[in-house]
């Protein structure tokens, strides 16, 4: 594992900016800490509190080992069951892990649509399951939180910034971090169009594979603009504030 090169103590570049820790977990392509993201307030994400990744179906042995030996005491696992069914999680029946879908199963796709636009429609159409996601990360166990979905591009994606909302995260920040999954994933990305023979498909996915930072921040204006703030929808989905607060001591300490 590296924070790109660097020892896992550090959380800065030679310049002082944000690195971010890509975790070496054999079978995962996108998986990292987010341990070291700074706040608003000068603090940071503690280190370990917040890993995301990509689907845990995907891990080696030795992947699987690698997560447990990371100190994980939970793992929230964002996909539809008719997912788990085709492709279930090694972790399934284990105390650490938790099925939280974010969307029910008779939700539509909305293949259509921009992604920014897919996102936004989920979370106006589920934002109790997408609050309850963000809770779990807040009232797991003590250890490490990992959140994951197939890619943990979209639905990760969307959970994550939520609650690095919360924890004082910039929104510039979160972006560039959700930013980072495309190159992660260009080689899986790429591979998966190959298998495709319908030209109109192949041209829908294609067009969702991209993750530019301006995904995530139309996400975050649209919940200010709808919901007066990313907590003001927490608070629609059902999150107490008592529960953002023990959200933030998680990511950033008292």
């Amino acid at each position: 594992m590296s924070r790109e090169s660097l020892p896992m103590s550090a959380t800065e570049s030679p310049d002082g900016s944000y690195v971010p820790l890509h975790l070496d977990w054999p079978g995962c392509l996108n998986a990292r800490d987010l341990g070291g993201m700074p706040t608003t307030d000068g603090r940071r994400i503690r280190d370990r509190s917040l890993i995301r990744t990509d689907g845990h179906h995907k891990l080696t042995p030795e992947g699987v080992a690698a997560v447990r030996d990371y100190g994980v005491s939970r793992i929230v696992d964002l996909r539809r069951q008719r997912e788990l069914d085709i492709e279930p999680s090694p972790f399934f029946g284990d105390p650490v892990y938790l099925h939280l879908p974010v969307q029910n199963p008779a939700d539509p796709d909305h293949e259509w649509m921009t992604l920014a636009d897919i996102y936004i429609a989920m979370l106006d159409l589920r934002p109790a399951l997408f609050t309850s996601a963000v809770i779990a990360i807040a009232d797991a166990p003590p250890g490490g939180v990992v959140v994951h979905c197939a890619g943990g591009k979209d639905r990760t994606g969307i959970t994550v910034a939520l609650a690095l909302v919360v924890a004082g995260v910039a929104p510039e920040l979160i972006s560039a971090d959700y930013a980072l999954t495309e190159q992660r994933l260009a080689e899986e990305a790429a591979a998966h169009l190959e298998t495709l023979t319908d030209s109109r498909e192949r041209e829908i996915v294609r067009g969702l594979q991209p993750t530019p930072p301006t995904n995530i921040t139309r996400v975050l204006d649209h919940l200010t603009e709808r919901y007066g703030s990313v907590e003001g929808f927490l608070e629609a989905g059902g999150m107490t504030a008592t529960q953002r607060s023990a959200l933030r001591v998680r990511l950033v300490g008292e």
